[in-house]
């Protein structure tokens, strides 16, 4: 990378609203694919059904990606540790193909609380005026890459010119391309991608085959598609961890509706516990949590990844119960730049309350909201 690019980049901010690459379409019940934790096939041993006294809800409806960068969901869910914390209460999980159906759900009061990207979660904030959710937790950091052709591209300067794929008009990997691109000097209009660098607006599950037949030249997309695009004949020309001071930025939060922390706080206590408690046993069981993770997967799409695409997307993830609050300050601010979006007011969009008590009973320092928390 240039060395007068590199200040640049290191503001560059992405994140993930990942569009999933395994889950085609939304189920019949208008928003995702519903299913009872508990009666899940093959979880009967992991002792995912409820037992005992339910808390203030007896169920609570949770929503999240069949995606790599959903690990704690995804393996939360899988191993029994989200249920075994609610006790009595129910978990009934929905798997989304896209943030802003995620957000929809919530609205609708379809789910309760939804592992998320920092960009859908921020649009479902503004438009609400603030009353329709807040992020409770982070989840995970990193898993986000720029894939392209080497017959084609091979310095990052090559890129102007060429046709680079993202998964959604302003999704947060797109707001990030487009400020990457403002940081070297190049011009591109938001609305239509079109200028120094033909910005492609393409769903994630097309990616893979518009970059075999040379549609698109390269891609900026999150994993486990950047895994599968390097399969397809595809390099790894910037990973966006390395552009950052300390490699972590936000690609994964928890949101929950506003009315549900406020009528059952003890069940999403219960919630954060499991999610915590995931991501700690992710941590210290990696080989395990991906193998679960897979599982998972193979559960809900049918197909589980190959090792040559699963195993390098999962290294580049890494869990995190630290929301890193800063960097979806800094998207949020990159999408005003570009146009995408009015400069909002995010004040009190975290509630980490509830987060950081779960922290201190695990003898665990509290994490910071960045100025935006609830006052």
């Amino acid at each position: 990378m240039p060395a007068a690019a590199r200040p640049a980049a290191r503001r560059l901010v992405a994140a993930a609203a990942a569009v999933p690459l395994l889950i085609g379409a939304l189920g019949a019940c208008g928003y995702g694919s519903q299913k009872d934790s508990g009666s899940s096939p093959g979880n009967a041993d992991k002792n995912t059904t409820a037992r005992g006294k339910a808390l203030s809800a007896d169920t609570v409806r949770i929503g999240y990606f069949p995606n790599i960068t959903h690990a704690t969901p995804l393996v939360g869910d899988h191993e029994g540790i989200i249920q075994k914390e609610l006790g009595g209460t129910k978990v009934r999980t929905t798997t989304f193909n896209a943030g802003p159906s995620e957000i929809e759900a919530l609205n609708a009061g379809s789910i309760d609380i939804g592992w998320i990207g920092p960009s859908p979660a921020i649009n479902g904030y503004v438009k609400s005026k603030g009353k329709s959710l807040r992020i409770i937790s982070g989840s995970a950091s990193g898993g986000v890459k720029l894939v392209v052709d080497p017959k084609k591209i091979s310095s990052l300067d090559d890129v102007r010119g060429k046709r680079i794929a993202t998964p959604q008009k302003g999704n947060t990997q797109d707001v990030a391309f487009l400020n990457w691109i403002a940081e070297q000097g190049w011009k591109v209009d938001p609305q239509t991608g079109k200028g120094d660098v033909s910005v492609m607006r393409i769903d994630n599950k097309v990616t893979p085959d518009a970059f075999k037949s040379g549609s698109v030249d390269g891609a900026w997309v999150p994993e486990p598609t950047a895994s599968k695009l390097v399969t397809e004949g595809g390099k790894v020309l910037l990973d966006e961890s390395a552009l950052w001071p300390d490699k972590k930025f936000v690609i994964t939060n928890v949101v929950v509706s506003q009315k549900f922390l406020d009528r059952h706080p003890d069940v999403v206590e219960a919630v954060l516990r499991g999610s915590v408690k995931t991501n700690a046993w992710i941590t210290a069981n990696p080989d395990k949590a991906e193998a679960s993770a897979n599982a998972a997967l193979k559960q809900l799409s049918g197909t589980a990844l190959p090792p040559e695409v699963l195993d390098p997307a999962w290294k580049s993830i890494e869990v995190t119960d630290d929301p890193l609050a800063a960097t979806l300050d800094a998207e949020a601010a990159h999408a005003v730049k570009a146009g995408l979006l009015d400069k909002p007011d995010l004040s009190g969009i975290y509630d980490l309350t509830i987060l950081n008590k779960v922290l201190k009973a695990e003898g665990r320092p509290a994490v910071d909201a960045a100025k935006l928390g609830k006052q």
